[in-house]
């Protein structure tokens, strides 16, 4: 096979990644391949050169020149790609859904990660393959950040939680006192006195001042608030049962709380701080652009974006629908078809999220009683008459991924896209 000439062909060089180490195949243009699967470790620079080492040897001897093919694994594939792209060779990420549901190069069911890394570089070779494109260094960082963001959130809500639930069966009366059990006067109170027995024994004047000096309102609030704080002290004597425990679980769980908010605050600081010192970029350029639809926000822009990564890898707005999950996962065989239809929920979770927040803002009505977006409103109140809630609110949602598409795909804010998109979305 040597010396052998395959015009306006390449080695397709496949990469099966793992967190520590990595399997390497090459094939050659008639889907034979050149010797076995070399493994790479990641923590070993001479077995990193002698996979590059294999590579050049393989273009050489088959005078071909190679595409690199790395499966999509989340994080580790990123300090391997950017290996093999600074040694000059022409890399790729590719979906790991497209080799999982490639023909399988053997009748037998194998899966291993040599054998993964076969069918990698055998999917290079497809004329038709979809690579993913490298997102750019600004919108990795914003990207995780933001996804940082929502773990903490999350994590977050999960201590708020259990609070609620240790206060539901020590001092329930004080949860309805004020709006949020995570407002900073309420959380003050309670880790300053913690149980009804302490508040009852604590002067008026110590609480009214606590009050004032967290809450930021005058004397007739903090007052209010005391009668009613009181009030619940007295009736958690009569209705609630606590032991010591409880209430250490009600301060720690407090500082977690309040630990969990210093570090949401320093993300979101940073995420202002690189938009601010990357203005000129077309990137920071497209999440303002975001920020123009009214139910979206900076946190929602960045996050859109962050997912987005390069919106111009997307030419319809049904590209955008399949890479966030929106798009519909469709059962048929035969004379069957599947009456459940959901979404495939295989796309980017954060950006779901991000959207159906969006949506929910886009129906809702502000304090004055009028719409937040009347289109939409009325779409989503004209779904509900033949479709259930959640069905409609996922309508709805497509149709703000349809404006955030044509706003990206315009350069234009959002009146200026909708004089021109207006059919996409009445």
């Amino acid at each position: 096979m040597s010396n052998i000439l395959f015009e306006n062909l390449f080695l397709s060089v496949g990469i099966d990644v793992g967190a520590d180490f990595s399997w390497m195949s090459i094939a050659l243009p008639n889907q034979t391949f050149v010797g076995k699967p070399f493994k790479l470790l990641h923590s070993d620079l001479n077995s990193l050169s002698l996979a590059v080492s294999k590579i050049k040897e393989a273009e050489e001897l088959y005078s071909l020149e190679s595409r690199i093919f790395l499966e999509s694994t989340g994080i580790y594939h990123y300090p391997l790609f950017c290996y093999l792209r600074d040694k000059g060779f022409n890399c790729s990420v590719i979906n790991p859904i497209i080799t999982k549901n490639s023909t399988n190069i053997n009748i037998r069911k194998v899966h291993n990660d040599r054998f993964d890394s076969r069918k990698a570089a055998l999917v290079g070779l497809k004329p038709d393959l979809k690579v993913s494109l490298m997102p750019s260094d600004l919108a990795l960082d914003l990207r995780n950040l933001s996804r940082e963001y929502y773990d903490l959130m999350d994590n977050r809500s999960a201590y708020v939680n259990k609070l609620q639930g240790e206060l539901r069966m020590v001092f329930p009366q004080f949860l309805k006192i004020f709006s949020k059990i995570t407002t900073n006067t309420s959380l003050t109170l309670l880790e300053k006195y913690t149980s009804p027995k302490a508040f009852l024994n604590a002067s008026k004047e110590e609480i009214i001042a606590c009050i004032k000096t967290t809450a930021r309102f005058g004397l007739a609030y903090a007052t209010s608030k005391y009668n009613a704080i009181i009030q619940a002290a007295n009736n958690a004597m009569s209705f609630g049962y606590s032991l010591s425990s409880n209430f250490k679980r009600i301060r720690l769980y407090i500082r977690f709380i309040r630990n969990y908010d210093s570090e949401v605050s320093s993300i979101l600081s940073e995420m202002y701080e690189l938009v601010s010192a990357n203005e000129s970029t077309d990137f920071v350029k497209q999440i303002h652009l975001i920020e123009s639809y009214k139910g979206a926000g900076f946190l929602s822009a960045v996050c859109l974006m962050g997912e987005i990564g390069d919106f111009s890898a997307f030419r319809s707005p049904q590209q955008l629908f399949a890479y966030f999950g929106l798009d519909p996962a469709v059962k048929q065989s035969g004379k069957f078809e599947g009456t459940k239809i959901s979404m495939s929920k295989r796309g980017s979770r954060i950006a779901r999220r991000v959207l159906h927040t969006i949506a929910l803002t886009s129906i809702s009505k502000s304090r004055n009683g009028s719409a937040q977006n009347p289109v939409l409103r009325d779409y989503y109140l004209k779904k509900c008459q033949s479709k259930p809630k959640m069905v409609a609110l996922g309508a709805v949602m497509h149709k703000v991924c349809n404006i955030v598409f044509a706003i990206l795909r315009d350069e234009k804010d959002l009146l200026s896209s909708l004089h021109k998109n207006i059919k996409r979305i009445t």
